[in-house]
Order: structure tokens, then C-alpha cells, then sequence
């Protein structure tokens, strides 16, 4: 059994003040005991989109190495939400989660998947292909915090991506976010609580809280949690940048899906009756 903190943060364009925030509550959830700390989505920039692509680093660079400098000062392992990757397109970047081990070493990288391309209202109006590369593969990364399987944001909404990565072998999932207010208040909780009863994972969901300047694109809904094997919501953030934390039992894990092995009693390959001409 060990302590874990989901982050909560509401950044901006000023990197160095995004930073700051983000160290602070990374320092206090280790200082409270948590020996897995996870971040939101965009956790170094949340603001104009060209200059997101503007400023990317490849993952070497000094955004990933402050926070693996701290990981391994704090001896914790340390899931960067994600961060903006430079790619091979000067007009796009990835959209990349970092897994941190506490020696500060890169356990695993996940650049998100499905982007968030939605036309439902003047205030979700978003494409992110615009300025966005897809990734192409699930990751799952192993860590003294058991397997991790990750994923972004939109990501929720896609549970054969989850399916992928208890296949792999995931115990806790991951799904740093910035999600709309908007679509916020109505799916964040049930999504999130949907893909932890499927799989029989802890789902741990630190998120983006807020206004950003961002042109005016986003207000993100917080509510950022920590939900068990069995679906019910176990640690959850206030209002405004702060932490949840609650105790994760790989063993309760191993035992909720003993007792209901879902994974086993899957019927794979069936296919619909012809219809009778």
C-alpha cells in the first residue's frame, strides 16, 4: 500500500510561473507522504497555440529535466501529465505524458492518441489537429508504483484504448486533463468512473482548473480525483490548483478482480446472426 496525489493546476502561457505552481504542490503531496505524484495535461504551457508549438522541446530538454531533477530529489515517481513535444512538423507538436522514475530516468513516454476535434458550441470550439501530431501506440510503463497505463484528456472517451492497455498489464490508469467545463460537468466523473469499474484499475485523474490565456478557447473543470477498482471516488480536489491524495492497495486490486474476473470471462470474436432473406 502506498500514499498518491493527483495535482491540480491552472496554467498559462508564463511557463516559469506554471512551473512554480506545479513544483510547489509536487513538493507538498511528497512532504504528506505520496510516493506517486501525477500532473494534468499541458502542465509547462496552457496558452496561445502557436506559441505551444513555438516553444516545444524534444523530451531531453529542460522542461523534462527540471521535473526529473525533482523526482529524484524528492524520491517519488512522477507522471508529468503532459508536456508540448517538438516533432518533425514545424507547424505541430505532440501532446506527450512522462513517466519519471525517483532515480529521474524516463520509465515511459505517451504522446496522446485522439485529439480533441469538436465543433458543439461557441464555447467548445476546439481543434487540436491543428497544431497537434497524433500518436500511434498505447503505452503501459512500469514502475516501483506498480504498471501505468496512460492516456490523455479525449482519450477518455475511447474505452478500447483502455481495453489496450489492461491487456498490457495496467493497474493504475492514468488521464492527465484539461477538460471543457462545458463537457465537464456532464462526463468527466461517469467517463472516469466507467473506465475504472471496465478494467478493474485505479484511474487517477489530475486536471486543469479554470480560465487560461488562451485566446479565450478554454475554462477547464477541475474536479480532479482518484477513483478504485470498484468505481467509487476515493480522493477529490476542492476548487482552484491543489491536491488530492489517497492510499492505493494493489492488493484490494488483485482482489476485486479475483472475486469478478472480468478480464477472463470476456466472449471475443462473436459476430451478429444473418438475417433471414
Amino acid at each position: 500500500m502506498f500514499l498518491a496525489a493527483v495535482v491540480q493546476l491552472n496554467c498559462t502561457s508564463n511557463s516559469e510561473k506554471n512551473w512554480s505552481s506545479a513544483e510547489a504542490l509536487i513538493r507538498r503531496a511528497a512532504q504528506s507522504g505520496a510516493t506517486l505524484v501525477a500532473t494534468p495535461e499541458n502542465s509547462n504551457f496552457l496558452g496561445p497555440h502557436h506559441d505551444k508549438v513555438r516553444l516545444a522541446e524534444p523530451i531531453t530538454g529542460p522542461t523534462v529535466q527540471r521535473f526529473a531533477d525533482l523526482a529524484r530529489e524528492l524520491d517519488i515517481t512522477l507522471v508529468v501529465g503532459s508536456v508540448n513535444e517538438r516533432s518533425d512538423d514545424p507547424n505541430r507538436c505532440y501532446n506527450t505524458t512522462i513517466v519519471l522514475t525517483p532515480q529521474g530516468e524516463i520509465a515511459g513516454s505517451y504522446r496522446k492518441v485522439h485529439l480533441f476535434d469538436v465543433d458543439l458550441s461557441d464555447e467548445v470550439r476546439f481543434l487540436e489537429t491543428n497544431t497537434t501530431v497524433a500518436g500511434d501506440a498505447p503505452v503501459v510503463a512500469q514502475t516501483p508504483a506498480g504498471m501505468l497505463g496512460l492516456s490523455i484528456c479525449y482519450d477518455l472517451r475511447f474505452p478500447e484504448h483502455y481495453r489496450q492497455l489492461l491487456n498490457f498489464g495496467a493497474q493504475l490508469l492514468m488521464v492527465p486533463s484539461a477538460f471543457t467545463s462545458t463537457t465537464g460537468q456532464a462526463h468527466w466523473e461517469p467517463l472516469l468512473r466507467a473506465r475504472a469499474i471496465e478494467n478493474q484499475c485505479y484511474v487517477l485523474a489530475p486536471g486543469q482548473v479554470g480560465h487560461h490565456d488562451d485566446n479565450g478557447l478554454r475554462h477547464s473543470h477541475g474536479n480532479s480525483m482518484i477513483i478504485d477498482p470498484w468505481g467509487l471516488v476515493i480522493a477529490r480536489c476542492s476548487d482552484g490548483p491543489g491536491l488530492a491524495l489517497a492510499e492505493i492497495d494493489l492488493e484490494r486490486l488483485r482482489a476485486i478482480r479475483r472475486g469478478m474476473p472480468c478480464a477472463s470471462h470476456r466472449r471475443l470474436g462473436l459476430t451478429l446472426p444473418r438475417s433471414k432473406s
